[in-house]
């Protein structure tokens, strides 16, 4: 008999054999069943075990992993400050400065009449002839006021153009807009003997507000959003 012949009867009782086994009875089995049904039950354990706890924690090592790098960059982030922290104070101590500065070339409410005195000697001493000088209505901002001039002079283009030198000079901070220039008539002529202009221009000056009169104006907000919401 071949070696073929062999594992065909083998393969034949095997199959045989399994037909005859009784699911009711298992402990009749024959031993090489018995076994392989053991070792399919440890293998379904082990695979369940590993992806409920081998893999719950493979994802708590990577979320772990992903914080460690988060706060070892806050880490260096903070590190760096606290290194330069005297760095960081001398700046803060100039700029407070600076802004003090800025904030004293802004004038007080009682010196606006002065300014505009200033910016009248201004036109004159540019050698224009002053038609009209004017404070207009007073803007408020968050922490500063807008007062607009409203100028009206007559003049050469050199004096204009001295004039705005002259108010760029001031010691206070005054900027110019919209301003108009245009001929006043077509005969007429400057000391210079340069035609005659006139020039209209907003000169805008600023006004820093103290604490009461910010409280006011939060209050006034306050005031007016809760008469909005009541609405």
């Amino acid at each position: 008999m071949k070696l073929e012949d062999l594992k065909r009867i083998d393969l034949q009782k095997l199959q045989a054999s399994w037909r005859s086994l009784d699911p009711e009875n298992i402990g009749a089995w024959p031993l090489p069943f018995r076994v392989g049904i053991w070792l399919a039950i440890v293998a379904v354990l082990l695979f369940g075990g590993y992806m409920v706890f081998i893999t719950g924690q493979i994802d708590a090592l990577q979320q772990a992993r992903a914080e460690e790098v988060t706060k070892k960059a806050d880490f260096e982030n903070k590190a760096f400050k606290a290194a330069n922290l005297a760095v960081y104070k001398k700046q803060l101590a100039d700029m407070e400065e600076s802004f003090g500065a800025l904030l004293r070339q802004l004038p007080k409410e009682t010196e606006v009449p002065g300014l505009l005195e200033d910016i009248s000697q201004a036109a004159l001493g540019s050698g224009l002839d002053v038609q009209s000088i004017n404070l207009q209505a007073e803007k408020m901002q968050d922490f500063y006021a807008e007062d607009p001039i409203q100028i009206k002079v007559q003049g050469d283009y050199h004096a204009f153009g001295s004039f705005v030198s002259a108010i760029a000079a001031l010691p206070r901070i005054v900027t110019l807009h919209d301003f108009s220039i245009a001929p006043v008539s077509h005969n007429a002529t400057a000391s210079s003997g340069s035609p005659l202009l006139g020039m209209s221009i907003t000169a805008m000056t600023y006004r820093y507000l103290d604490k009461g009169e910010l409280d006011k104006l939060d209050k006034k907000g306050k005031d007016k959003a809760g008469k909005g919401g009541a609405k």
